[in-house]
């Protein structure tokens, strides 16, 4: 059901924790449906310097949230920003269809703390929103449209 990797990153999760002097935090989730992320990054001079997350949620759900973090450390804030649920799939070497959404979690949770370093620097909320790609919505399978 799960790949070698997903299974890794489960087990042995990167980047678990919250950053103390982050500049961007995002969290999406429902609790209704069980899988709530939390994204903390840390970005200096345009550069995602550090990310770290605290998800609620299943297997892959943690593995997603794991590879997410390694895959935008080092990254632009734009290059991020660019992060697909796809590669994030693909980088765990598939996740079973019922499992897609929590890819699609852990690109809007990207956006959301994005949007919120935004925020923080003065941008207004909408424009800052808009810029990132971040919807507003209610649960259905947790916001995914998936694109995997």
């Amino acid at each position: 059901m799960y790949t070698e990797k997903v299974i890794d990153h489960f087990t042995n999760p990167r980047n678990v924790g919250e950053i103390e002097d982050a500049n961007a935090v995002g969290q999406v989730g429902n609790p209704a449906c069980g899988d709530i992320m939390k994204m903390y990054l840390k970005i200096e001079d345009n550069i995602v310097v550090d990310a770290k997350f605290k998800t609620f949620g299943c297997c892959a759900a943690i593995a997603t949230s794991s590879v997410a973090t390694v895959l935008i450390k080092g990254m632009t804030v734009e290059q991020a920003l660019q992060l697909k649920n796809k590669q994030v799939v693909e980088e765990l070497g598939g996740l079973p269809p019922q499992k897609l959404h929590c890819s699609v979690l852990a690109e809007e949770a990207i956006r959301k703390a994005i949007a919120d370093y935004y925020i923080r620097g003065g941008m207004a909320e909408a424009e800052a929103n808009e810029l990132c790609g971040v919807v507003e919505t209610a649960c259905d399978s947790c916001s995914a449209n998936v694109n995997a």
